[in-house]
């Protein structure tokens, strides 16, 4: 079966670092304390899948990364469980180097499912990773029938040598003298992209993308590649696996129907795509595109940011730290806990959240549907500012929010802005990991000001 581009979608977080405070030529995206590459990947995903509405068949998840928040444990299956896929949709991990997010994809495409890629990029200090690197997630979704983009062909080449390299515990990585790396990776990109075109009869394609670790890569990528360069490297800087996916996603954003997209990524070889668009592109695109999401953001100071990295040690609030979460009750609450899933009385209609099992408004028991929360809006109707609280970034903001449709919870705010918050404002869940307690992540839900999409289906705004 012949599976094609059905949909894409992209996350940047809300932080960012002045060219001020890292020396940069523009400022760096930055993902918070309580996210990861995880968080990341559901926000991503949760964005294509709300643009195509519940009941999207998603068999498989194919999920990228540089950073993963386990290991011996498949991060996906947390991505799967937030994204409330069918059980039967196989969940897995590829991980370990930007050449990962090839891997999710061909993986994608061939069973029709969905690539996930998402990174916390970390360097040294003042270092050129610091400088050129951003956090960030995209997702790719493949399936049969009439898509927004075909691939015409794929192609691979592999090669071994020294470029960029990571020990496993290590936090930041390392690379070798950028002109080494150039000369390698030059002579593979020229080649994987004749072969590519070739073999798909194409002269020369319409979009040119290049993606790869190596700098000098991405700054003389126009002399390598035959056709009209539409971004060299993602548009946040070397963004490891999800490097791939944000530029091709920015490509997406503003090509035409019946053009073609040559997507090239040099990670210890070079893996290559050749994508042309269809007339279904236009009515498909994601609600905001990559470089609207890059202009938005609110400025961190660099030492908070290095805090949250663990490259400097700063004072916390002098409270007890938490206790690690133990198996046996995130089990029983992960319809909850990672579904954000309520519960709709059928006698009567009252939504609750945490779901009960006895209505609150007509007191039947046990007649109750369940209600994906992640698909609601709510409006805050009181909150609180605490300084006192345990957290990596204070103080720490928790509002009371009315869910359209019914439904009231508090939740911690994400990314709060307290000046910003009154009674009324709009918010919407987002899932974040809370604390690390032992080595075990506790994620959950927070809220967080609403970004005025389009509601899904299940929303009444």
């Amino acid at each position: 079966m012949t599976h094609t581009l059905q949909a894409y979608a992209t996350y940047l977080p809300a932080w960012r670092l002045s060219p001020a405070s890292t020396g940069a030529r523009s400022t760096r995206v930055v993902a918070s304390f309580d996210e990861d590459s995880t968080t990341m990947a559901v926000e991503a995903a949760g964005a294509l899948l709300s643009t195509l509405g519940p009941g999207t068949p998603v068999p498989s998840l194919h999920f990228a990364t540089t950073s993963p928040a386990y290991l011996d444990k498949t991060n996906a299956v947390a991505v799967h469980a937030a994204l409330g896929l069918d059980e039967t949709a196989f969940a897995v991990d590829v991980a370990g180097s930007g050449r990962s997010a090839f891997a999710a994809l061909r993986g994608a495409l061939t069973d029709g499912g969905l690539a996930v890629a998402a990174d916390v990029r970390v360097g040294k200090p003042g270092s050129t990773d610091e400088r050129s690197g951003g956090d960030g997630a995209a997702a790719l979704l493949f399936g049969p029938g009439p898509g927004i983009a075909r691939v015409l062909a794929r192609y691979s080449l592999s090669a071994e040598f020294l470029d960029r390299w990571r020990e496993p515990t290590s936090t930041t990585g390392e690379q070798w003298e950028e002109r080494f790396g150039f000369e390698r990776y030059a002579d593979l990109i020229r080649r994987a992209a004749r072969e590519t075109l070739v073999a798909a009869g194409v002269d020369e394609a319409d979009h040119v993308v290049v993606t790869s670790p190596n700098a000098g890569v991405t700054k003389r990528a126009g002399t390598l590649v035959k056709g009209r360069l539409s971004t060299g490297g993602s548009p946040i800087g070397f963004s490891g696996a999800a490097d791939t996916g944000l530029a091709l996603a920015s490509v997406l954003d503003v090509a035409g129907p019946e053009e073609t997209i040559l997507v090239l990524s040099a990670v210890d070889g070079c893996d290559v795509l050749l994508l042309r668009t269809t007339g279904h592109l236009p009515a498909r695109r994601q609600r905001t595109p990559v470089r609207e999401q890059l202009g938005r953001g609110r400025e961190i100071p660099h030492l908070t940011y290095l805090a949250w990295r663990g490259l400097v040690e700063r004072e916390l609030p002098r409270r007890p730290e938490p206790d690690r979460p133990a198996g046996p009750p995130s089990d029983r609450a992960a319809g909850w806990k990672f579904g954000f899933n309520g519960s709709r009385c059928t006698d009567c209609g009252f939504v609750h959240l945490p779901p009960l099992r006895v209505c609150r408004r007509c007191g039947t028991a046990d007649a109750m549907e369940p209600v994906p929360g992640t698909r609601l809006r709510g409006t805050v109707a009181t909150h609180t500012v605490d300084h006192l609280a345990y957290s990596p970034s204070p103080p720490v903001v928790v509002v009371v929010a009315d869910f359209d449709g019914g439904g009231r919870t508090s939740l911690e705010l994400a990314d709060p802005d307290p000046e910003a918050l009154t009674v009324g404002s709009r918010v919407e869940p987002a899932f974040r990991r809370f604390f690390t307690a032992r080595g075990v992540h506790n994620y959950f839900w927070k809220a967080r000001p609403s970004t005025g999409a389009a509601p899904v289906e299940g929303s009444t705004t």
